[in-house]
């Protein structure tokens, strides 16, 4: 599979600019952002992770 180079990512950046408007990229990114912030909680959490919050919260 070929890799994507730097001129690919500038033509992809370009569209997504036309696309969405350089106004609302910042929202865009803070989404996404939150989004994958979420995502690896919910994953760590899923592995036990959230177990060991409850348990210490019981504690107190």
């Amino acid at each position: 599979m070929p890799r994507i180079g730097l001129q690919e990512l500038l033509v992809i950046l370009a569209i997504i600019v036309v696309l969405f408007g350089a106004t609302k990229l910042p929202a865009l990114g803070r989404g996404l952002g939150e989004a994958i912030k979420n995502f690896k909680k919910g994953v760590k959490e899923g592995q036990g992770g959230g177990e060991e919050k409850d348990e210490k919260k019981k504690e107190e």
